[in-house]
């Protein structure tokens, strides 16, 4: 098996910039209620945000010199997506990765797993979802993945998929299907603003949807 892959397939360009317009929430809605990862993955700043083409990363525990040779892997504009073995307690990436991937183009981190330096990386205005901060350091003695398939949560995640996150949560795109989900979510922006037009105008939202109610006005 060859346990570094650098050349992995990506979303269009045009359709990654089209994607980072809507919300989480919206793409989770129009890719039909598929791709969210566990709620527990935060931003470490509320206003962070991501969308870009996953590096896909596992790496064992308590063990970070897999995420280093994953930022030598990664493009400009990539996110690196990381899987530490349900390790979650130690901090698998710091300051000086951050400078790092910086110089690299790379975009951002989601981790299923802690971080640290949060207030150094925040000031850097680098986007990180993680599931917390952890001061415990790592080791190096390496193994590992690059751009192979990885799990979070339910969720499959392949290398080159479309990575979207922000306060909200995040959500997983393939790649095949990103422009589809696009429209939908376009699609999906319009009705909401005919609905919210009719909302104006006195309507119900259960009336807007044709709901029955239950609820009756005692006379």
């Amino acid at each position: 098996m060859n346990h570094i892959v650098v050349h992995i397939d990506r979303p269009a360009k045009e359709v990654i910039a089209r994607a980072s317009s809507f919300s989480s929430a919206t793409l989770h809605e129009a890719a039909g209620k598929k791709g969210a990862l566990p709620s527990g993955i935060k931003p470490i700043e509320a206003n962070m945000k991501i969308c870009g083409p996953a590096v896909t990363v596992h790496s064992p525990p308590w063990d970070n010199l897999m995420l280093h040779e994953a930022i030598l892997a990664a493009q400009p504009g990539d996110i690196l997506v990381i899987d530490v073995s349900s390790e979650y307690e130690a901090g698998y990436w710091g300051d000086i990765m951050t400078k790092a991937a910086q110089a690299r183009g790379i975009q951002g981190l989601v981790i299923d797993g802690c971080v640290r330096d949060g207030r150094e990386i925040i000031g850097m205005k680098f986007p990180v979802f993680s599931r917390g901060l952890c001061i415990q350091g790592t080791g190096k003695a390496g193994g590992g993945l690059i751009n192979h398939p990885i799990r979070m949560g339910e969720t499959m995640i392949l290398p080159g998929d479309l990575i979207v996150g922000d306060s909200d949560g995040m959500v997983v795109l393939p790649k095949g299907e990103v422009t589809e989900i696009v429209s939908k979510a376009q699609k999906r922006e319009e009705d909401e603003k005919e609905i919210t037009r009719q909302i104006a105008e006195g309507k119900s939202t259960m009336e807007i949807y044709g709901w029955r109610s239950s609820f009756h006005t005692q006379g």
